[in-house]
């Protein structure tokens, strides 16, 4: 029997197994992710991630073509064993990874780039761990109504894409917020052909202090379930709240999820709008599994 030596890691909750693959050579089948993510026959975990250099996949060889210097690729499966675009949590323990194990070095004040199927990501060291540029995005105009366990009736949804696609629902309360049952899955209508995570949204009253807008939110991601956390979900949660509150919104938000609090920052560059995430990323142990 075969066994696969990994590490395990989280960003506020969202956890992950993470498994290197310096000679690009390892097939995990979409089977063997879900037993491996499975957390009662499993190890346990949200997603896996492989840590590949990316001239050996082609998904690699394109982000080298955006960015030489992007050689590590971050290819991201959710735990039902289906691919993933991209993962706001993941990439940050993907840099944790990366430098803890001497595989970058990455000083203050530096960028490391990191190849993933929705393009390359810029992450850099700060205060409450690490900040990654999550690129453009971009409002998506489909009405998709979302119903749910917990609420009377289906509530329209803001689509907004970072790279993967999701749908934002503002709910009146945080006792709407804490009723909904996210065990089973939300339905949408239309359903979208690549499904979409699910952000469910509620602003802290007053919603802005001192500049930086506060919201809750909880989601179910696609391919997962309910998540203590969700990187994309988050940035996702406060654009939307952003496009609602109107244009004397703030660009700076802290988002509150059941696994902590992170950070979200829009900012200005020379290609259009983008979106930057901050916060903890930490690796948990390392172990071997039985494939």
């Amino acid at each position: 029997m075969s066994t696969l030596e990994f590490t395990k890691g989280q960003g506020t909750g969202n956890d992950f197994v993470l498994v290197l693959d310096m000679d690009g050579s390892l097939e995990i089948s979409p089977a063997q992710v879900a037993k491996i993510c499975d957390r009662h026959f499993g190890i346990g975990a949200d997603g896996l991630i492989r840590v590949v250099p990316s001239h050996l996949i082609p998904e690699g060889k394109a982000a080298l073509a955006e960015e030489q210097s992007a050689y590590w690729f971050m290819d991201y499966r959710n735990a039902d064993g289906s691919i993933a675009e991209m993962c706001g949590n993941g990439v940050r323990v993907f840099a944790r990874y990366l430098t803890e194990k001497g595989l970058v070095e990455l000083p203050e004040g530096q960028v490391l780039h990191i190849g993933t199927r929705a393009g390359v990501r810029d992450i850099q060291k700060n205060k409450a761990g690490f900040a990654v540029d999550m690129g453009r995005w971009k409002p998506e105009s489909t009405d998709v109504l979302v119903s749910v366990r917990g609420l009377d009736v289906a509530r329209p949804s803001q689509g907004i894409n970072v790279g993967n696609p999701h749908l934002v629902v503002a709910l009146a309360s945080t006792e709407e917020l804490q009723s909904l049952e996210l065990s089973v899955a939300p339905r949408l209508n239309p359903e979208p052909e690549a499904g979409a995570n699910v952000e469910f949204v509620v602003p802290a009253d007053p919603m802005i202090t001192n500049g930086v807008g506060k919201i809750s939110m909880r989601v179910f991601e696609r391919g997962v379930g309910e998540t203590l956390s969700c990187g994309t979900g988050i940035v996702a949660a406060a654009l939307a709240t952003r496009l609602w509150a109107g244009s004397d919104a703030p660009n700076q938000w802290s988002v509150e999820v059941p696994g902590g609090t992170l950070g979200v920052r829009m900012f200005a560059t020379e290609e259009g709008e983008h979106v930057g995430l901050s916060g903890p990323a930490e690796l948990s142990f390392d172990g071997v599994f039985e494939l």
